[in-house]
Parts: C-alpha cells; structure tokens; sequence
C-alpha cells in the first residue's frame, strides 16, 4: 500500500475517534490530526507526480 493512502486512512481513524469521543479537547486534537495527515498525504501525493514527471 503507498503512503499516502495509508496516511489517508489514519485520517480517517482520527475522525472517526473525534466524534465518538466525549470529550471536546480531545475530539478538537483528533481532528487538527486528521486534518495534519490530509495534508500530509496530499504533499506526498504531489511529490509522486512531479517524480513521474
């Protein structure tokens, strides 16, 4: 599996814990993760393609 993908599925781990957690501090760092690793996969995404290039 490639990276990103794999970061994309963090992400989405995080956002799933964020909204069945109770509390709202740790629900707001889930999702500040979540949105590190989008970002993160889409670097990595972008790195690729200029690397194909």
């Amino acid at each position: 599996m490639k990276m990103a993908k794999t970061i994309r599925k963090q992400a989405q781990t995080a956002e799933r814990v964020a909204s069945t957690t109770a509390d709202a501090i740790v629900a707001n760092q889930m999702r500040s993760l979540a949105r590190a690793f989008r970002s993160q996969a889409d670097i990595l995404k972008k790195k690729e393609k200029k690397k194909k290039k």
